[in-house]
């Protein structure tokens, strides 16, 4: 009887030992499978699929933080796309102005009203001279906030007789400011100086 006793004592331990395991093993389990499933709807969260063309193209949502130096360095190359293409059409001048102030502060729209008043954009039209610039590269460091800039560029400038190649570098600061239509990057460009505007080369036509 005591051998009995002792034969069920035993293998109620055991079964307690295997419930043990099996209980901590299914909660490893869960808690695995609860760590996998919300990991994969996070990355399903970060996709979006945008449909263009008739075809459904796949994007990657991500955070601002990480895309910071190439939003900066794309909205300081746009700004001097718009302020230095120029054409001898005003409507074309007063277009890519319009698009250009509204991604600086005042600073911009004082060297655009100086030019103004020297004549530099009448002086455009009259001599049917087009303006073209090719930026380089932009240094922005992400460190310090406001975020400071420059802007190393080409500029080249066709005459009627001469092809004029300038070297351009600029500099500032952004700031951040809401996303719209008109400043689809979300920064404002600020204080922003030319520190050098010379001459490189120029050949005639």
């Amino acid at each position: 009887m005591f051998r009995q006793m002792k034969n069920i004592d035993t293998a109620f331990r055991y079964i307690r030992s295997f419930t043990l395991v099996v209980v901590i093993g299914s909660i490893l389990l869960c808690g695995f499978v609860l760590y996998k499933s919300y990991r994969l709807v996070s990355q399903m969260q970060s996709k979006v699929y945008i449909l263009a063309n008739g075809k459904a193209l796949e994007a990657y949502a991500a955070d601002r933080k990480a895309n910071i130096p190439v939003e900066a360095r794309d909205h300081v190359k746009t700004f001097h796309r718009l302020f230095f293409t120029l054409d001898p059409d005003d409507k074309v001048i007063q277009a890519n102005m319009s698009k250009a102030l509204y991604l600086a502060d005042a600073s911009a729209k004082r060297e655009y009203d100086n030019l103004k008043e020297n004549g530099y954009y009448a002086n455009i039209i009259a001599g049917n001279i087009s303006q073209r610039i090719r930026v380089d590269s932009v240094a922005v460091d992400t460190n310090e906030y406001p975020y400071p800039f420059r802007c190393y560029a080409t500029q080249s400038i066709t005459r009627t007789t001469s092809t004029v190649s300038r070297s351009l570098v600029t500099e500032g600061y952004l700031r951040n400011v809401s996303r719209s239509d008109n400043n689809p990057h979300g920064f404002l460009l600020e204080r922003w100086v030319t520190i050098e505007n010379r001459d490189l080369k120029i050949e005639n036509r």
